[in-house]
């Protein structure tokens, strides 16, 4: 078959488990990754393997929207007030799963039994620390846009997301050079060091560059919404795909975008709006249902032990490391409570990074296996992710209600005090 009859079989597919999600009173996402993981090769093979392998350019469709649309939740009026708590506690969180995941697989590395030969422990444990730090910003985002919370915890959390990120993709970055000194390109590694500043730099230019070309082409066609519209989605496109081609990290390169649009431009807000009205269900649908086709439940089956350990330390330092940064910054205690544990899900990225493993030179023996176990964790992730994500949204909605209702309750103070007199 042709693949845009799977393409219309997802959409038709996905209509119908959106209804389903309603009556049945689950999120959007779950049911979507229910689909994919339903429909897909590994259980009913409604939609072939073939499909599924060739789908990579609609996963980064979704990948740079949603980039894109992380970042410009980094609005400079409306996080001046936070964006030092931001930087903080998305440093200490991300640190914090590092050293947790990364300590603990090099302590665990015979017990865990991947199939790795001994040599190979340190690169295992820091590129395993590195996956860790990321979080799924589409599920997070779809999450927060299905249950319409727009206040300052939700920023404060996609401003984490984004930031967190950013981390994430420079530690991996960072290791993939280190390790290289453990393999047969150790002479290559001192070299690539050299490069890795050069890279983020290019990368950054290239998504500031390409919101100025953005704003530019918008302001001549500032009487025409559509074209605007149009352009800026066009830009995003450019900005990820060059990114990609140029060998820089195309997530980074779009997130820097979306952060620099969203503060250059006044009429960004249109470009969201439009996205909110008529894209983001058939974004959100195409990428979940395709992200779920990859999971295997054998392979989940065939390493307990590894995904266990993998999913548990890694909320651990993700709680812990933002309740740490959040003392540290004196932040308010709905976000050291509850925005750690938000952070459970994980997907787009983290496999993306695996899968940008399998391209690396010296990597061939531990990229497939590494790759395995991140989808397979994927499973626990998603399905677990967003109901966790929920939790904390309607969880601080709901203490900001208490807050304001017995605030309305209370009545205002007086002063009590006796007149000053004379003799006083």
């Amino acid at each position: 078959m042709e693949p845009l009859f799977y393409l219309g079989l997802i959409f038709v597919l996905g209509a119908i488990m959106k209804w389903v999600s309603i009556k049945i009173k689950v999120l959007y996402v779950v049911g979507y990754l229910m689909l994919g993981f339903v429909a897909g090769p590994n259980v009913l093979n409604i939609i072939p393997k073939e499909f599924m392998e060739a789908s990579g350019v609609i996963t980064d469709i979704s990948l740079s929207l949603i980039s894109v649309l992380v970042g410009a939740n980094l609005r400079y009026n409306v996080i001046k007030n936070v964006w030092k708590q931001i930087i903080v506690v998305s440093i200490f969180e991300a640190i914090f799963t590092f050293i947790f995941i990364g300590t603990i697989f090099y302590m665990l590395f015979d017990f865990l039994s991947m199939g790795f030969e001994v040599n190979y422990q340190l690169q295992i444990a820091l590129i395993f620390g590195s996956l860790a730090s990321a979080t799924a910003p589409a599920t997070i985002l779809a999450v927060i846009h299905e249950l319409n919370i727009k206040n300052r915890f939700s920023s404060f959390l996609l401003g984490v997301v984004a930031t967190d990120n950013a981390i994430a993709l420079i530690l991996f970055s960072l290791v993939i050079i280190g390790t290289r000194s453990s393999t047969k390109f150790a002479g290559y590694a001192f070299e690539s060091a050299l490069v890795i500043i050069p890279i983020i730099i290019s990368t950054i230019l290239i998504g500031i560059l390409g919101a100025f070309i953005s704003e530019f082409i918008d302001r001549v066609f500032k009487n025409y919404k559509s074209i605007k519209t149009t352009s800026t989605i066009g830009m995003i496109f450019l900005v990820y795909s060059i990114s990609k081609s140029c060998g820089l990290d195309p997530l980074l390169a779009s997130l820097v975008m979306g952060i620099v649009m969203s503060n250059l431009s006044k009429n960004f807000t249109l470009v969201k709006k439009e996205f909110d009205y008529h894209l983001k269900d058939m974004i959100f649908l195409l990428f979940f249902t395709i992200s779920a086709m990859h999971l295997d439940i054998e392979f989940l089956l065939f390493m307990p032990k590894v995904i266990f350990i993998y999913v548990l330390f890694r909320i651990i330092g993700k709680i812990l490391g933002v309740w740490v940064g959040g003392k540290v910054m004196k932040t308010d205690k709905n976000i050291q409570k509850y925005i750690g544990l938000a952070l459970f899900p994980q997907a787009g990225i983290a496999i993306g990074l695996a899968l940008s493993l399998q391209r690396e030179a010296g990597f061939e023996t531990v990229a497939p296996i590494i790759l395995n176990i991140i989808i397979a964790t994927t499973v626990i992730h998603e399905f677990i992710g967003p109901a966790l994500t929920k939790y904390v949204l309607v969880k601080n909605r709901e203490a900001k209600s208490r807050k304001l209702f017995s605030l309305a309750l209370t009545p205002p103070k007086t002063n009590h005090q006796k007149p000053i007199t004379k003799n006083q």
